[in-house]
């Protein structure tokens, strides 16, 4: 299986709009196993309409009602939320895995995260992040916690105006590989994530350096 996983350092960091924008770039199969809460307007469905014909949206594993961390989502609806019942789709096209959240967001209260669904898949790890205070902390934090895990880092892409000491300061800490940069948008529509789409073109080397 080849493709990347898309792990944002919280909520709210512009990642499924990386996961879109990565997806179409790579014509590649969109994947979020759990969705919780705004299931009219999911994630899936939002990829789906910024998307082109080229990609392929696979539905989730898990679709939960409320708007909460996935584990308590699934109590709440009578949910057996576990990582085994997590089954990525069967696809020749790159798969582009969307997490909920940060990467150690409680599948379960049985010890089970998001990051071990990262694991399970054996992609390698692209981090979105976005300049705020605090976000060197989640960032560092996120890759470290990545790192433990023995999973590659693909590398890292920004989502909004670059910050020059906070980029800097995580490179040299960590030396992650610069992907990109996605200027914040107003209104994000098929046209930005297609004209963001061909300034990702170059993950398709990333791609296929993979085994």
């Amino acid at each position: 299986m080849r493709g990347f996983a898309i792990a944002g350092i919280g909520t709210d960091v512009g990642k499924t709009v990386v996961s879109a924008i990565v997806t179409e770039a790579l014509e590649g199969c969109y994947f979020k196993p759990v969705q919780a809460g705004d299931l009219d307007n999911s994630d899936s469905i939002k990829v789906r309409s910024w998307c082109s014909d080229k990609v392929t949206v696979s539905e989730e594993c898990f679709r939960l009602q409320e708007p909460m961390a996935p584990h308590k989502a699934a109590e709440i609806d009578g949910v057996e939320l576990e990582l085994s019942k997590i089954a990525f789709p069967e696809t020749d096209q790159p798969l582009i895995l969307e997490g909920a959240g940060g990467v150690l967001v409680p599948l379960n209260e049985k010890g089970e995260t998001i990051l071990d669904v990262y694991k399970k898949s054996k992609l390698p790890v692209i981090i979105v992040s976005r300049n705020y205070l605090g976000s060197i902390n989640h960032t560092l934090l996120t890759i470290q916690a990545i790192r433990a895990q023995g999973l590659p880092l693909a590398g890292i892409i920004y989502v909004g105006d670059p910050s020059e000491h906070t980029e800097d300061i995580i490179e040299k800490f960590t030396q992650v590989k610069f992907l990109g940069r996605v200027p914040m948008a107003t209104d994000v529509n098929a046209a930005f994530v297609q004209e963001q789409a061909n300034e990702f073109k170059h993950l398709i080397y990333e791609l296929n350096g993979q085994r």
